[in-house]
């Protein structure tokens, strides 16, 4: 029935969103326990245990393999952006800047995937992605200055710069797995082969090799791999193919950053700044201008 099968569409995007806004913290938390990169080495290979397993029992490996043998080079490339550079650039951001400030600035990728698509898809720049564009770095300025916006001082330039990258990242990231024709689940677990083998080289040639983290670590990267990378895609994938339109559950994820506010201030123990609130309002404003369509 249309109408259950909708239903059911709301419950796996609200448990996706709730999962989602989960993940701010759970980098913080792990951050304590893990350099950037350990963390990301850990979590993006408990990802590619999931998504192996999953393509196992599908009995769809040879096919995920086939994808690569297909496209080489762009696998390659697009496993090199994420997890490994998209990954190491946000934990660095969440490593140097609050967890408020790292996951409002990182919403602001939406906006950056329309900019980009104009050189990279051909399409247009519209008025309203101009008027998005101000309003979303808008939202930026007023986050990374806490709301002093007339002395321009940045509170973490480095930190700042990271977050300001992951977006980028992210947006070009999915610009680019356009040209590639294949299932979803198939080239999360090339891109997380790839992405896992470029960073046990790293670890290798610039840290000395691989330690073993303790337990606290551990856990907080098995959370992220599962929760960040893994089961909360496939619950918005499941959420996608049973709604009546994409449109009608994408706004549910405008929750996930109060969401996350919220768990930051509780858990993690962070003052949230009133800044932080005007500047993700802008943000979300911003996306909500670039969405908007006349009936």
């Amino acid at each position: 029935m249309p109408a259950e099968r909708h239903s059911q569409a709301i419950l796996y995007a609200l448990a996706a969103v709730g999962l989602w806004s989960t993940v701010a913290t759970a980098f913080k938390l792990s951050l304590r326990h893990l350099h950037p990169e350990e963390l990301l080495f850990w979590a993006a290979g408990s990802s590619l245990l999931l998504f192996g397993a999953l393509l196992w029992w599908q009995g769809r490996l040879r096919e995920a393999f086939g994808v690569l043998r297909r496209h080489p080079l762009l696998v390659l490339f697009l496993g090199a952006i994420n997890p490994f550079v998209y990954y190491l650039t946000l934990f660095h951001a969440y490593d140097l800047l609050p967890a408020q400030e790292a996951q409002a600035i990182n919403y602001s990728w939406g906006l950056l995937l329309a900019w980009l698509s104009v050189p990279i898809l051909g399409q247009k720049l519209r008025r309203r992605d101009v008027v998005a564009g101000l309003l979303c770095y808008g939202g930026v300025l007023v986050i990374a200055t806490r709301g002093d916006l007339l002395s321009l001082h940045f509170h973490n330039v480095p930190g700042l710069l990271y977050a300001l990258a992951s977006t980028l990242l992210w947006a070009l990231y999915w610009l680019l797995n356009t040209r590639i024709k294949a299932e979803p689940l198939d080239l999360l677990f090339l891109n997380f082969f790839i992405g896992v083998g470029l960073m046990s080289l790293y670890l290798l040639i610039f840290k000395g090799g691989i330690a073993l983290p303790s337990w606290q670590g551990a856990l907080g990267a098995l959370y992220v791999g599962l929760f960040e990378m893994g089961f909360t895609f496939i619950l918005w994938l499941r959420a996608m193919k049973l709604a009546r339109s994409a449109a009608s559950i994408s706004n549910l994820i405008y929750l996930s950053p109060f969401l996350s506010l919220l768990l930051i201030h509780f858990v993690v123990g962070e003052t949230i700044y009133s800044s932080t609130l005007t500047g993700l309002g802008l943000i979300l404003g911003g996306l909500a201008v670039q969405k908007y369509r006349r009936r």
